[in-house]
């Protein structure tokens, strides 16, 4: 690895807020499948014993960590939520567009071993390495300092973020699945939901959701989108069965 690489990877152990004791671990996540060859070839050259790694199996590992990180965060976050809930939140966490966005936060394309090939391709702004990269990094983490120092990225670098940029969004949490869920197990129909009218110029809309259950308006909810709208009077709605129950 040259010196200039070396120094690269300082400014991103800082990014990350950990200094590894294996700097190897950093140096496999950071290296994706299409680097090999030509790694390989360079060791050759050099008559280096080295046997390059990619990093596909930290990646596995990664997204393990990641599920019970953010299970855990989930649990602790949202004591009230139901399993369902908790799974549709876990997701959304954990998808490839928030662990892009993470491995953006931490400018983890710049650091990206690729192949020439991959790196004419723009392979350093491709979500799916991105993101691939951030779970063989939290691996790599987990693997150099244990469970305690990946929970620490995660809740600065994804967790907190996730929470932040979504505001209330993550806290509903689906409310009108869990609304339909509750419907559901009680041999209801689904929950009709309609637009009861909307106000303001058209880039600071105002909707009124109506939801309608066996034939009759239980709840409103209003927001700037038709789907937060909908996603209040989902949560009315289902505060208001959750006191007085539903008979199936």
């Amino acid at each position: 690895m040259t010196q200039e690489m070396r120094i690269a990877d300082t400014a991103l152990e800082e990014r990350l807020g950990h200094k590894f004791s294996n700097r190897e671990l950093l140096d496999r996540a950071l290296t994706h499948s299409s680097a090999i060859p030509e790694l390989r070839e360079a060791a050759t050259d050099a008559r280096e014993n080295v046997h390059p790694s990619d990093n596909e199996r930290l990646e596995f590992l990664g997204d393990a960590v990641l599920e019970l990180l953010a299970s855990e965060y989930l649990l602790a976050a949202f004591p009230e939520w139901s399993e369902g809930q908790l799974s549709k939140s876990r997701a959304r966490i954990v998808n490839a567009s928030s662990l892009e966005s993470a491995a953006r936060r931490l400018r983890l394309g710049e650091h990206l071993r690729l192949g020439r090939g991959e790196e004419k391709t723009g392979g350093r702004e491709k979500q799916t390495l991105l993101a691939d990269a951030f779970e063989a990094v939290v691996a790599a983490v987990y693997l150099d300092a244990g469970l305690g120092a990946a929970r620490e990225l995660l809740q600065r670098v994804l967790f907190e973020q996730a929470v932040e940029e979504r505001g209330e969004r993550i806290a509903e949490s689906d409310r009108k699945s869990a609304l339909q869920e509750f419907l559901q197990g009680r041999g209801q129909p689904p929950a009709e939901y309609r637009l009861a009218g909307e106000s303001g110029p058209d880039h600071q809309k105002t909707f009124q959701i109506e939801v309608w259950i066996n034939g009759g308006c239980l709840a409103k909810g209003v927001g700037s989108t038709k789907k937060e709208a909908e996603q209040k009077a989902a949560r009315s709605a289902l505060e208001q069965l959750e006191r007085t129950g539903v008979k199936g």
